[in-house]
């Protein structure tokens, strides 16, 4: 979806293959620095990177030509010499992740220095209308989030777009996604209309992206072995192992809400019966805590889910025995299932995201206990779970890091409109 153009003019067509290879590399390096180690003057990137001074002095123009750095305050190295000015990423350049799900629209908008520009979640009914309709309005969400980050003043080089289900990420097509009622979606060629020409869209997997967001910032960060789960109406996982997001053959792995855990359970929605989301989801709690409030989404407007989940969490205050035998039973199922993880996957941590990390005080104890007696991996160096801190963002806030991790890969691939040098401030 992205158009690349070199700002460099034809002449830069006739430099061999492998110096723009070598050059892109070390623009990566160089932006790689910067992001692990904070504004650095010139001089301490080419003492850090091993690039000639020279070198890194163009670099940084580019850089900072294609928007992507600016130069700011001085830097001291505390050696004889006169500072220099450091290098920062550019905070006027931006993306935004959007996660939409069966009963809500997530938006999460940041500038390549990480700051959160915006960040908002909607109620929102997915299986209303069908799947035209809702496209319509994940369109609309879109243009809205790109215009308002570039209302604040950040230029918008990508947007990525989370789903829960299967997705082939290569064609931004949505395979499966039985929650919303999905099948074979172009969900990137369809906000492609009236989007910026040159604007990165990418599709992917709400559990993955989320455990991105969590490996790169959130509760487990820098922890290279670790699985999120997605606490909603499905539940998703997004598994890393060894720093890396484990995809699978065909991109599809994760879809561990739908581990078959009881052949005599309820029907899923995928249409077999006994799948894990059926003991653990969000619909399954509310059937059982709140028996005389279902969780049916036709209802207009449908109710946020939080509202759901602090009306549960008042009557277990309240000790309603309904809802406190629930939220146990929620949590005994957790430690069934995520046993079964550890013993593939042999994490370190286990997230737990959505209404998860809500009730975390409650679900935790029951959750952990359970994994202690069926995880063989954990007896060596036990798993612990945690309660994410992002909450029904966690998505939104991935997709967002993956157009900015994309940009820093490949800083040639993404040209902003008027490009020009940033003013030193």
């Amino acid at each position: 979806m992205m158009r690349s153009r070199d700002p460099a003019g034809a002449g830069a067509a006739a430099e061999p293959t492998d110096q723009l290879a070598v050059r892109r590399a070390n623009l990566t390096r160089t932006l790689r620095y910067i992001r692990a180690n904070g504004p650095r003057s010139r001089a301490a990137i080419a003492a850090a990177t091993g690039l000639h001074k020279t070198t890194v002095s163009s670099l940084v123009d580019e850089l900072s030509t294609r928007r992507l750095v600016r130069e700011i305050g001085l830097e001291y190295s505390g050696t004889a010499g006169r500072p220099g000015r450091g290098v920062a990423l550019s905070p006027d350049v931006g993306a935004v992740g959007i996660e939409i799900n069966v009963d809500y629209l997530a938006v999460h908008g940041t500038d390549l220095t990480g700051r959160t520009v915006i960040q908002q979640r909607v109620a929102f009914n997915a299986m209303r209308g069908g799947v035209e309709r809702c496209l319509d309005d994940l369109a609309d969400a879109a243009r809205r989030s790109l215009a308002e980050l570039a209302r604040r003043g950040v230029t918008p080089i990508g947007l990525t777009v989370g789903v829960p289900g299967l997705v082939d990420t290569a064609r931004g097509v949505v395979v499966l996604a039985p929650n919303l009622g999905w099948n074979d979606v172009p969900v990137a060629t369809r906000l492609a209309r009236g989007l910026a020409s040159d604007l990165w869209i990418g599709v992917d997997n709400d559990a993955n992206l989320a455990a991105l967001a969590e490996h790169a910032g959130g509760v487990a960060a820098g922890t290279d072995d670790l699985v999120y789960l997605t606490g909603e109406v499905g539940v998703g996982g997004g598994v890393i192992l060894g720093g890396r997001l484990l995809r699978g053959a065909d991109g599809f792995s994760g879809e561990i809400g739908h581990l078959p855990v009881d052949p005599g359970g309820s029907r899923c929605g995928c249409g077999r019966v006994g799948c894990w989301e059926t003991k653990v989801g969000l619909a399954e709690l509310v059937r059982r805590a709140t028996p005389d409030a279902a969780y049916g989404l036709d209802l207009d407007p449908v109710p946020d889910p939080e509202e759901r989940i602090r009306e549960i969490a008042r009557r277990v205050a309240a000790g309603d025995r309904a809802a406190v035998t629930a939220v146990a039973e929620i949590g005994r199922w957790l430690g069934h299932g995520g046993a079964v993880l550890v013993n593939l996957f042999n994490p370190r941590v286990i997230v737990l995201g959505g209404y998860f990390a809500e009730f975390a005080d409650h679900l935790i104890p029951a959750a952990q206990a359970g994994l202690a007696g069926l995880a063989m991996a954990s007896t060596a160096r036990p798993c612990h779970f945690v309660a994410s801190h992002f909450g029904f963002t966690a998505a939104a806030r991935g997709g967002a890091g993956v157009v900015v991790d994309r940009m820093i890969e490949d800083p040639t691939g993404f040209m902003l409109p008027q490009s020009r040098p940033l003013a030193a401030v």
